[in-house]
């Protein structure tokens, strides 16, 4: 009897192990992530373009940070990455929240294999398709996305430019375009808030520039 219930408890500790780590290495990876998103809005900070960018982000919806957007070798070769959003709220920026970003092609430049984005989204009706789940950019379907650059200002203040872009390691704005991409809630990542102190810090320095 007594060997029984050490089998039996040991079987209990094994199983409540395979569930522990999963959900472990889930909250590492997103951790990881918003250290990530983090560490691009201080890069956003050192760009010459920083100053056009805080002045569309003052009357923002929301941002989208997607740290690493990689070409090539994302499901079945296609092109995409992780990202974070937080939009506005009464007392500064939201909970951060999980979305996957992918593409058949993204447009980026010859030579060009990873890029580091920051998706400032003025309108509510982007910001709305973005959190339903899954949204499709371009003007096709009603989300026009414009490259930050001196005339980008100007076409957010037009019907146009639902989402300006922002990206590091580009060269040129120009070299970029997302018609086509899709930008799809993590539900897994998404089930559980994230609200620990990797969270806070992208809140607090989001906070302090917009």
């Amino acid at each position: 009897m007594f060997k029984s219930l050490i089998k039996l408890a040991s079987a209990a500790a094994l199983a409540s192990v395979c569930f522990v780590l999963p959900a472990q290495a889930d909250a590492d990876d997103q951790n990881a992530l918003l250290r990530d998103a983090n560490r691009v809005v201080n890069h956003l900070r050192s760009d010459p373009a920083f100053a056009t960018a805080r002045n569309m982000l003052q009357g923002a919806e929301a941002v989208y940070i997607v740290p690493h957007l990689v070409k090539g070798g994302f499901i079945f070769g296609a092109e995409g990455g992780e990202g974070v959003l937080l939009h506005r709220t009464g007392k500064g920026w939201s909970t951060p929240r999980f979305y996957d970003m992918g593409s058949a092609s993204f447009g980026l430049q010859i030579g060009l294999e990873k890029a580091e984005l920051v998706f400032i989204i003025n309108s509510k009706r982007a910001l709305r398709g973005i959190e339903k789940g899954e949204v499709k950019l371009g003007a096709g379907a009603g989300i026009t996305v414009v490259n930050l650059s001196s005339a980008a200002e100007g076409a957010t203040t037009a019907h146009g430019g639902d989402i300006v872009v922002w990206a590091s390691g580009t060269g040129a704005y120009g070299g970029l375009t997302f018609n086509g991409s899709v930008i799809k809630q993590d539900k897994d990542a998404n089930a559980v808030p994230a609200t620990g102190p990797a969270a806070q810090a992208l809140r607090t320095n989001l906070a302090s520039i917009w």
